[in-house]
């Protein structure tokens, strides 16, 4: 019996729409324009007899069969971008791995060497970058992420949970205004991240108030802030993983014992399709055998 099937040009839009919610961006990710994205999507109602959007001012919704539609073809679409990445050769050695840039360099680099001696077959290609991967479109295999775990439409799984508490550089505690207690900062240059929010979380964990957060150096960085506070430019705010080594070693140390866990943690996130695939597999197995051990730690 033959297969009813629609158009995979308009399947295409619909999906992309739809894991976008806007048809220009549908249009950008396929490299058309918005007109022939929404002249696909209208012949493919059409063709089913029901409405997939709700079409608003500004915006486009799913309706309820779009909702019910969406995830069906995107597990086809997966298991077709698998298939052809097995015929034509793409499931070789090589693994690219998406990471923040902070998480790559503290966390994941340090650690290689015994990834490639226990799986010397799989060439390992990093790609540091904050950016949003669309797996279909990126040539990725799997990503590290910092967040929340909301990644819809992927298989998520939390690494790392964190706790963030004030480092320094070992001069500053004993110096001309030594740290004892967290009034102490009072007379210290607090160092910032971009955003700016770690340091008010912090001292109101620890019942501390009067203390001038408008001031202090800004970094849109990780390891820049880590570097700062080790050279002894001021007081930091980190998040325990990715200052391990640097306490271990004493370029950091904590003066006080205060944390506050963190809501965010890092995340494994690679497409459902990806985890039969032997490589991911060894990827992802050992990054949890090294976060199990770095907890015990």
């Amino acid at each position: 019996m033959a297969r009813r099937l629609p158009s995979l040009t308009a399947l295409r839009a619909f999906e992309a729409a739809a894991r976008h919610l806007s048809f220009s961006r549908a249009a950008d990710e396929l490299n058309v324009t918005h007109a022939a994205v929404s002249h696909q999507i209208k012949a493919l109602e059409a063709d089913l007899g029901v409405p997939l959007f709700r079409r608003l001012t500004r915006a486009v919704r799913l309706t309820d069969a779009g909702q019910a539609y969406l995830p069906v073809l995107r597990e086809a679409f997966d298991a077709i971008a698998e298939a052809t990445g097995r015929l034509a050769g793409d499931d070789d050695g090589r693994l690219m791995v998406s990471a923040t840039p902070a998480f790559a360099a503290r966390w994941l680099v340090p650690r290689l060497g015994r990834f490639y001696a226990a799986h010397p077959k799989i060439d390992v290609r990093l790609d540091p970058s904050m950016a949003l991967i669309d797996f279909r479109r990126d040539d990725v295999d799997i990503a590290v992420r910092y967040g929340r775990g909301d990644w819809p439409g992927l298989r998520v799984e939390r690494l790392l949970s964190l706790d963030m508490f004030p480092v320094c550089s070992p001069a500053l505690l004993d110096g001309p205004e030594p740290l004892r207690a967290p009034a102490d900062l009072a007379r210290h240059t607090l160092l910032h991240d971009d955003l700016r929010e770690d340091w008010p979380r912090w001292l109101v964990a620890a019942g501390v108030e009067g203390i001038d957060l408008s001031r202090g150096p800004t970094f849109n960085e990780t390891s820049l802030l880590m570097q700062a506070a080790a050279a002894g430019l001021g007081v930091a705010i980190a998040v325990s993983a990715l200052v391990a080594a640097d306490l271990a070693e004493g370029r950091l140390v904590r003066p006080f014992e205060i944390a506050v866990a963190e809501e965010a943690g890092f995340y494994l996130v690679y497409p459902e399709a990806s985890a039969a695939r032997a490589k991911v597999r060894a990827f992802r197995d050992w990054m949890f055998a090294e976060a199990r051990a770095a907890d015990r730690c």
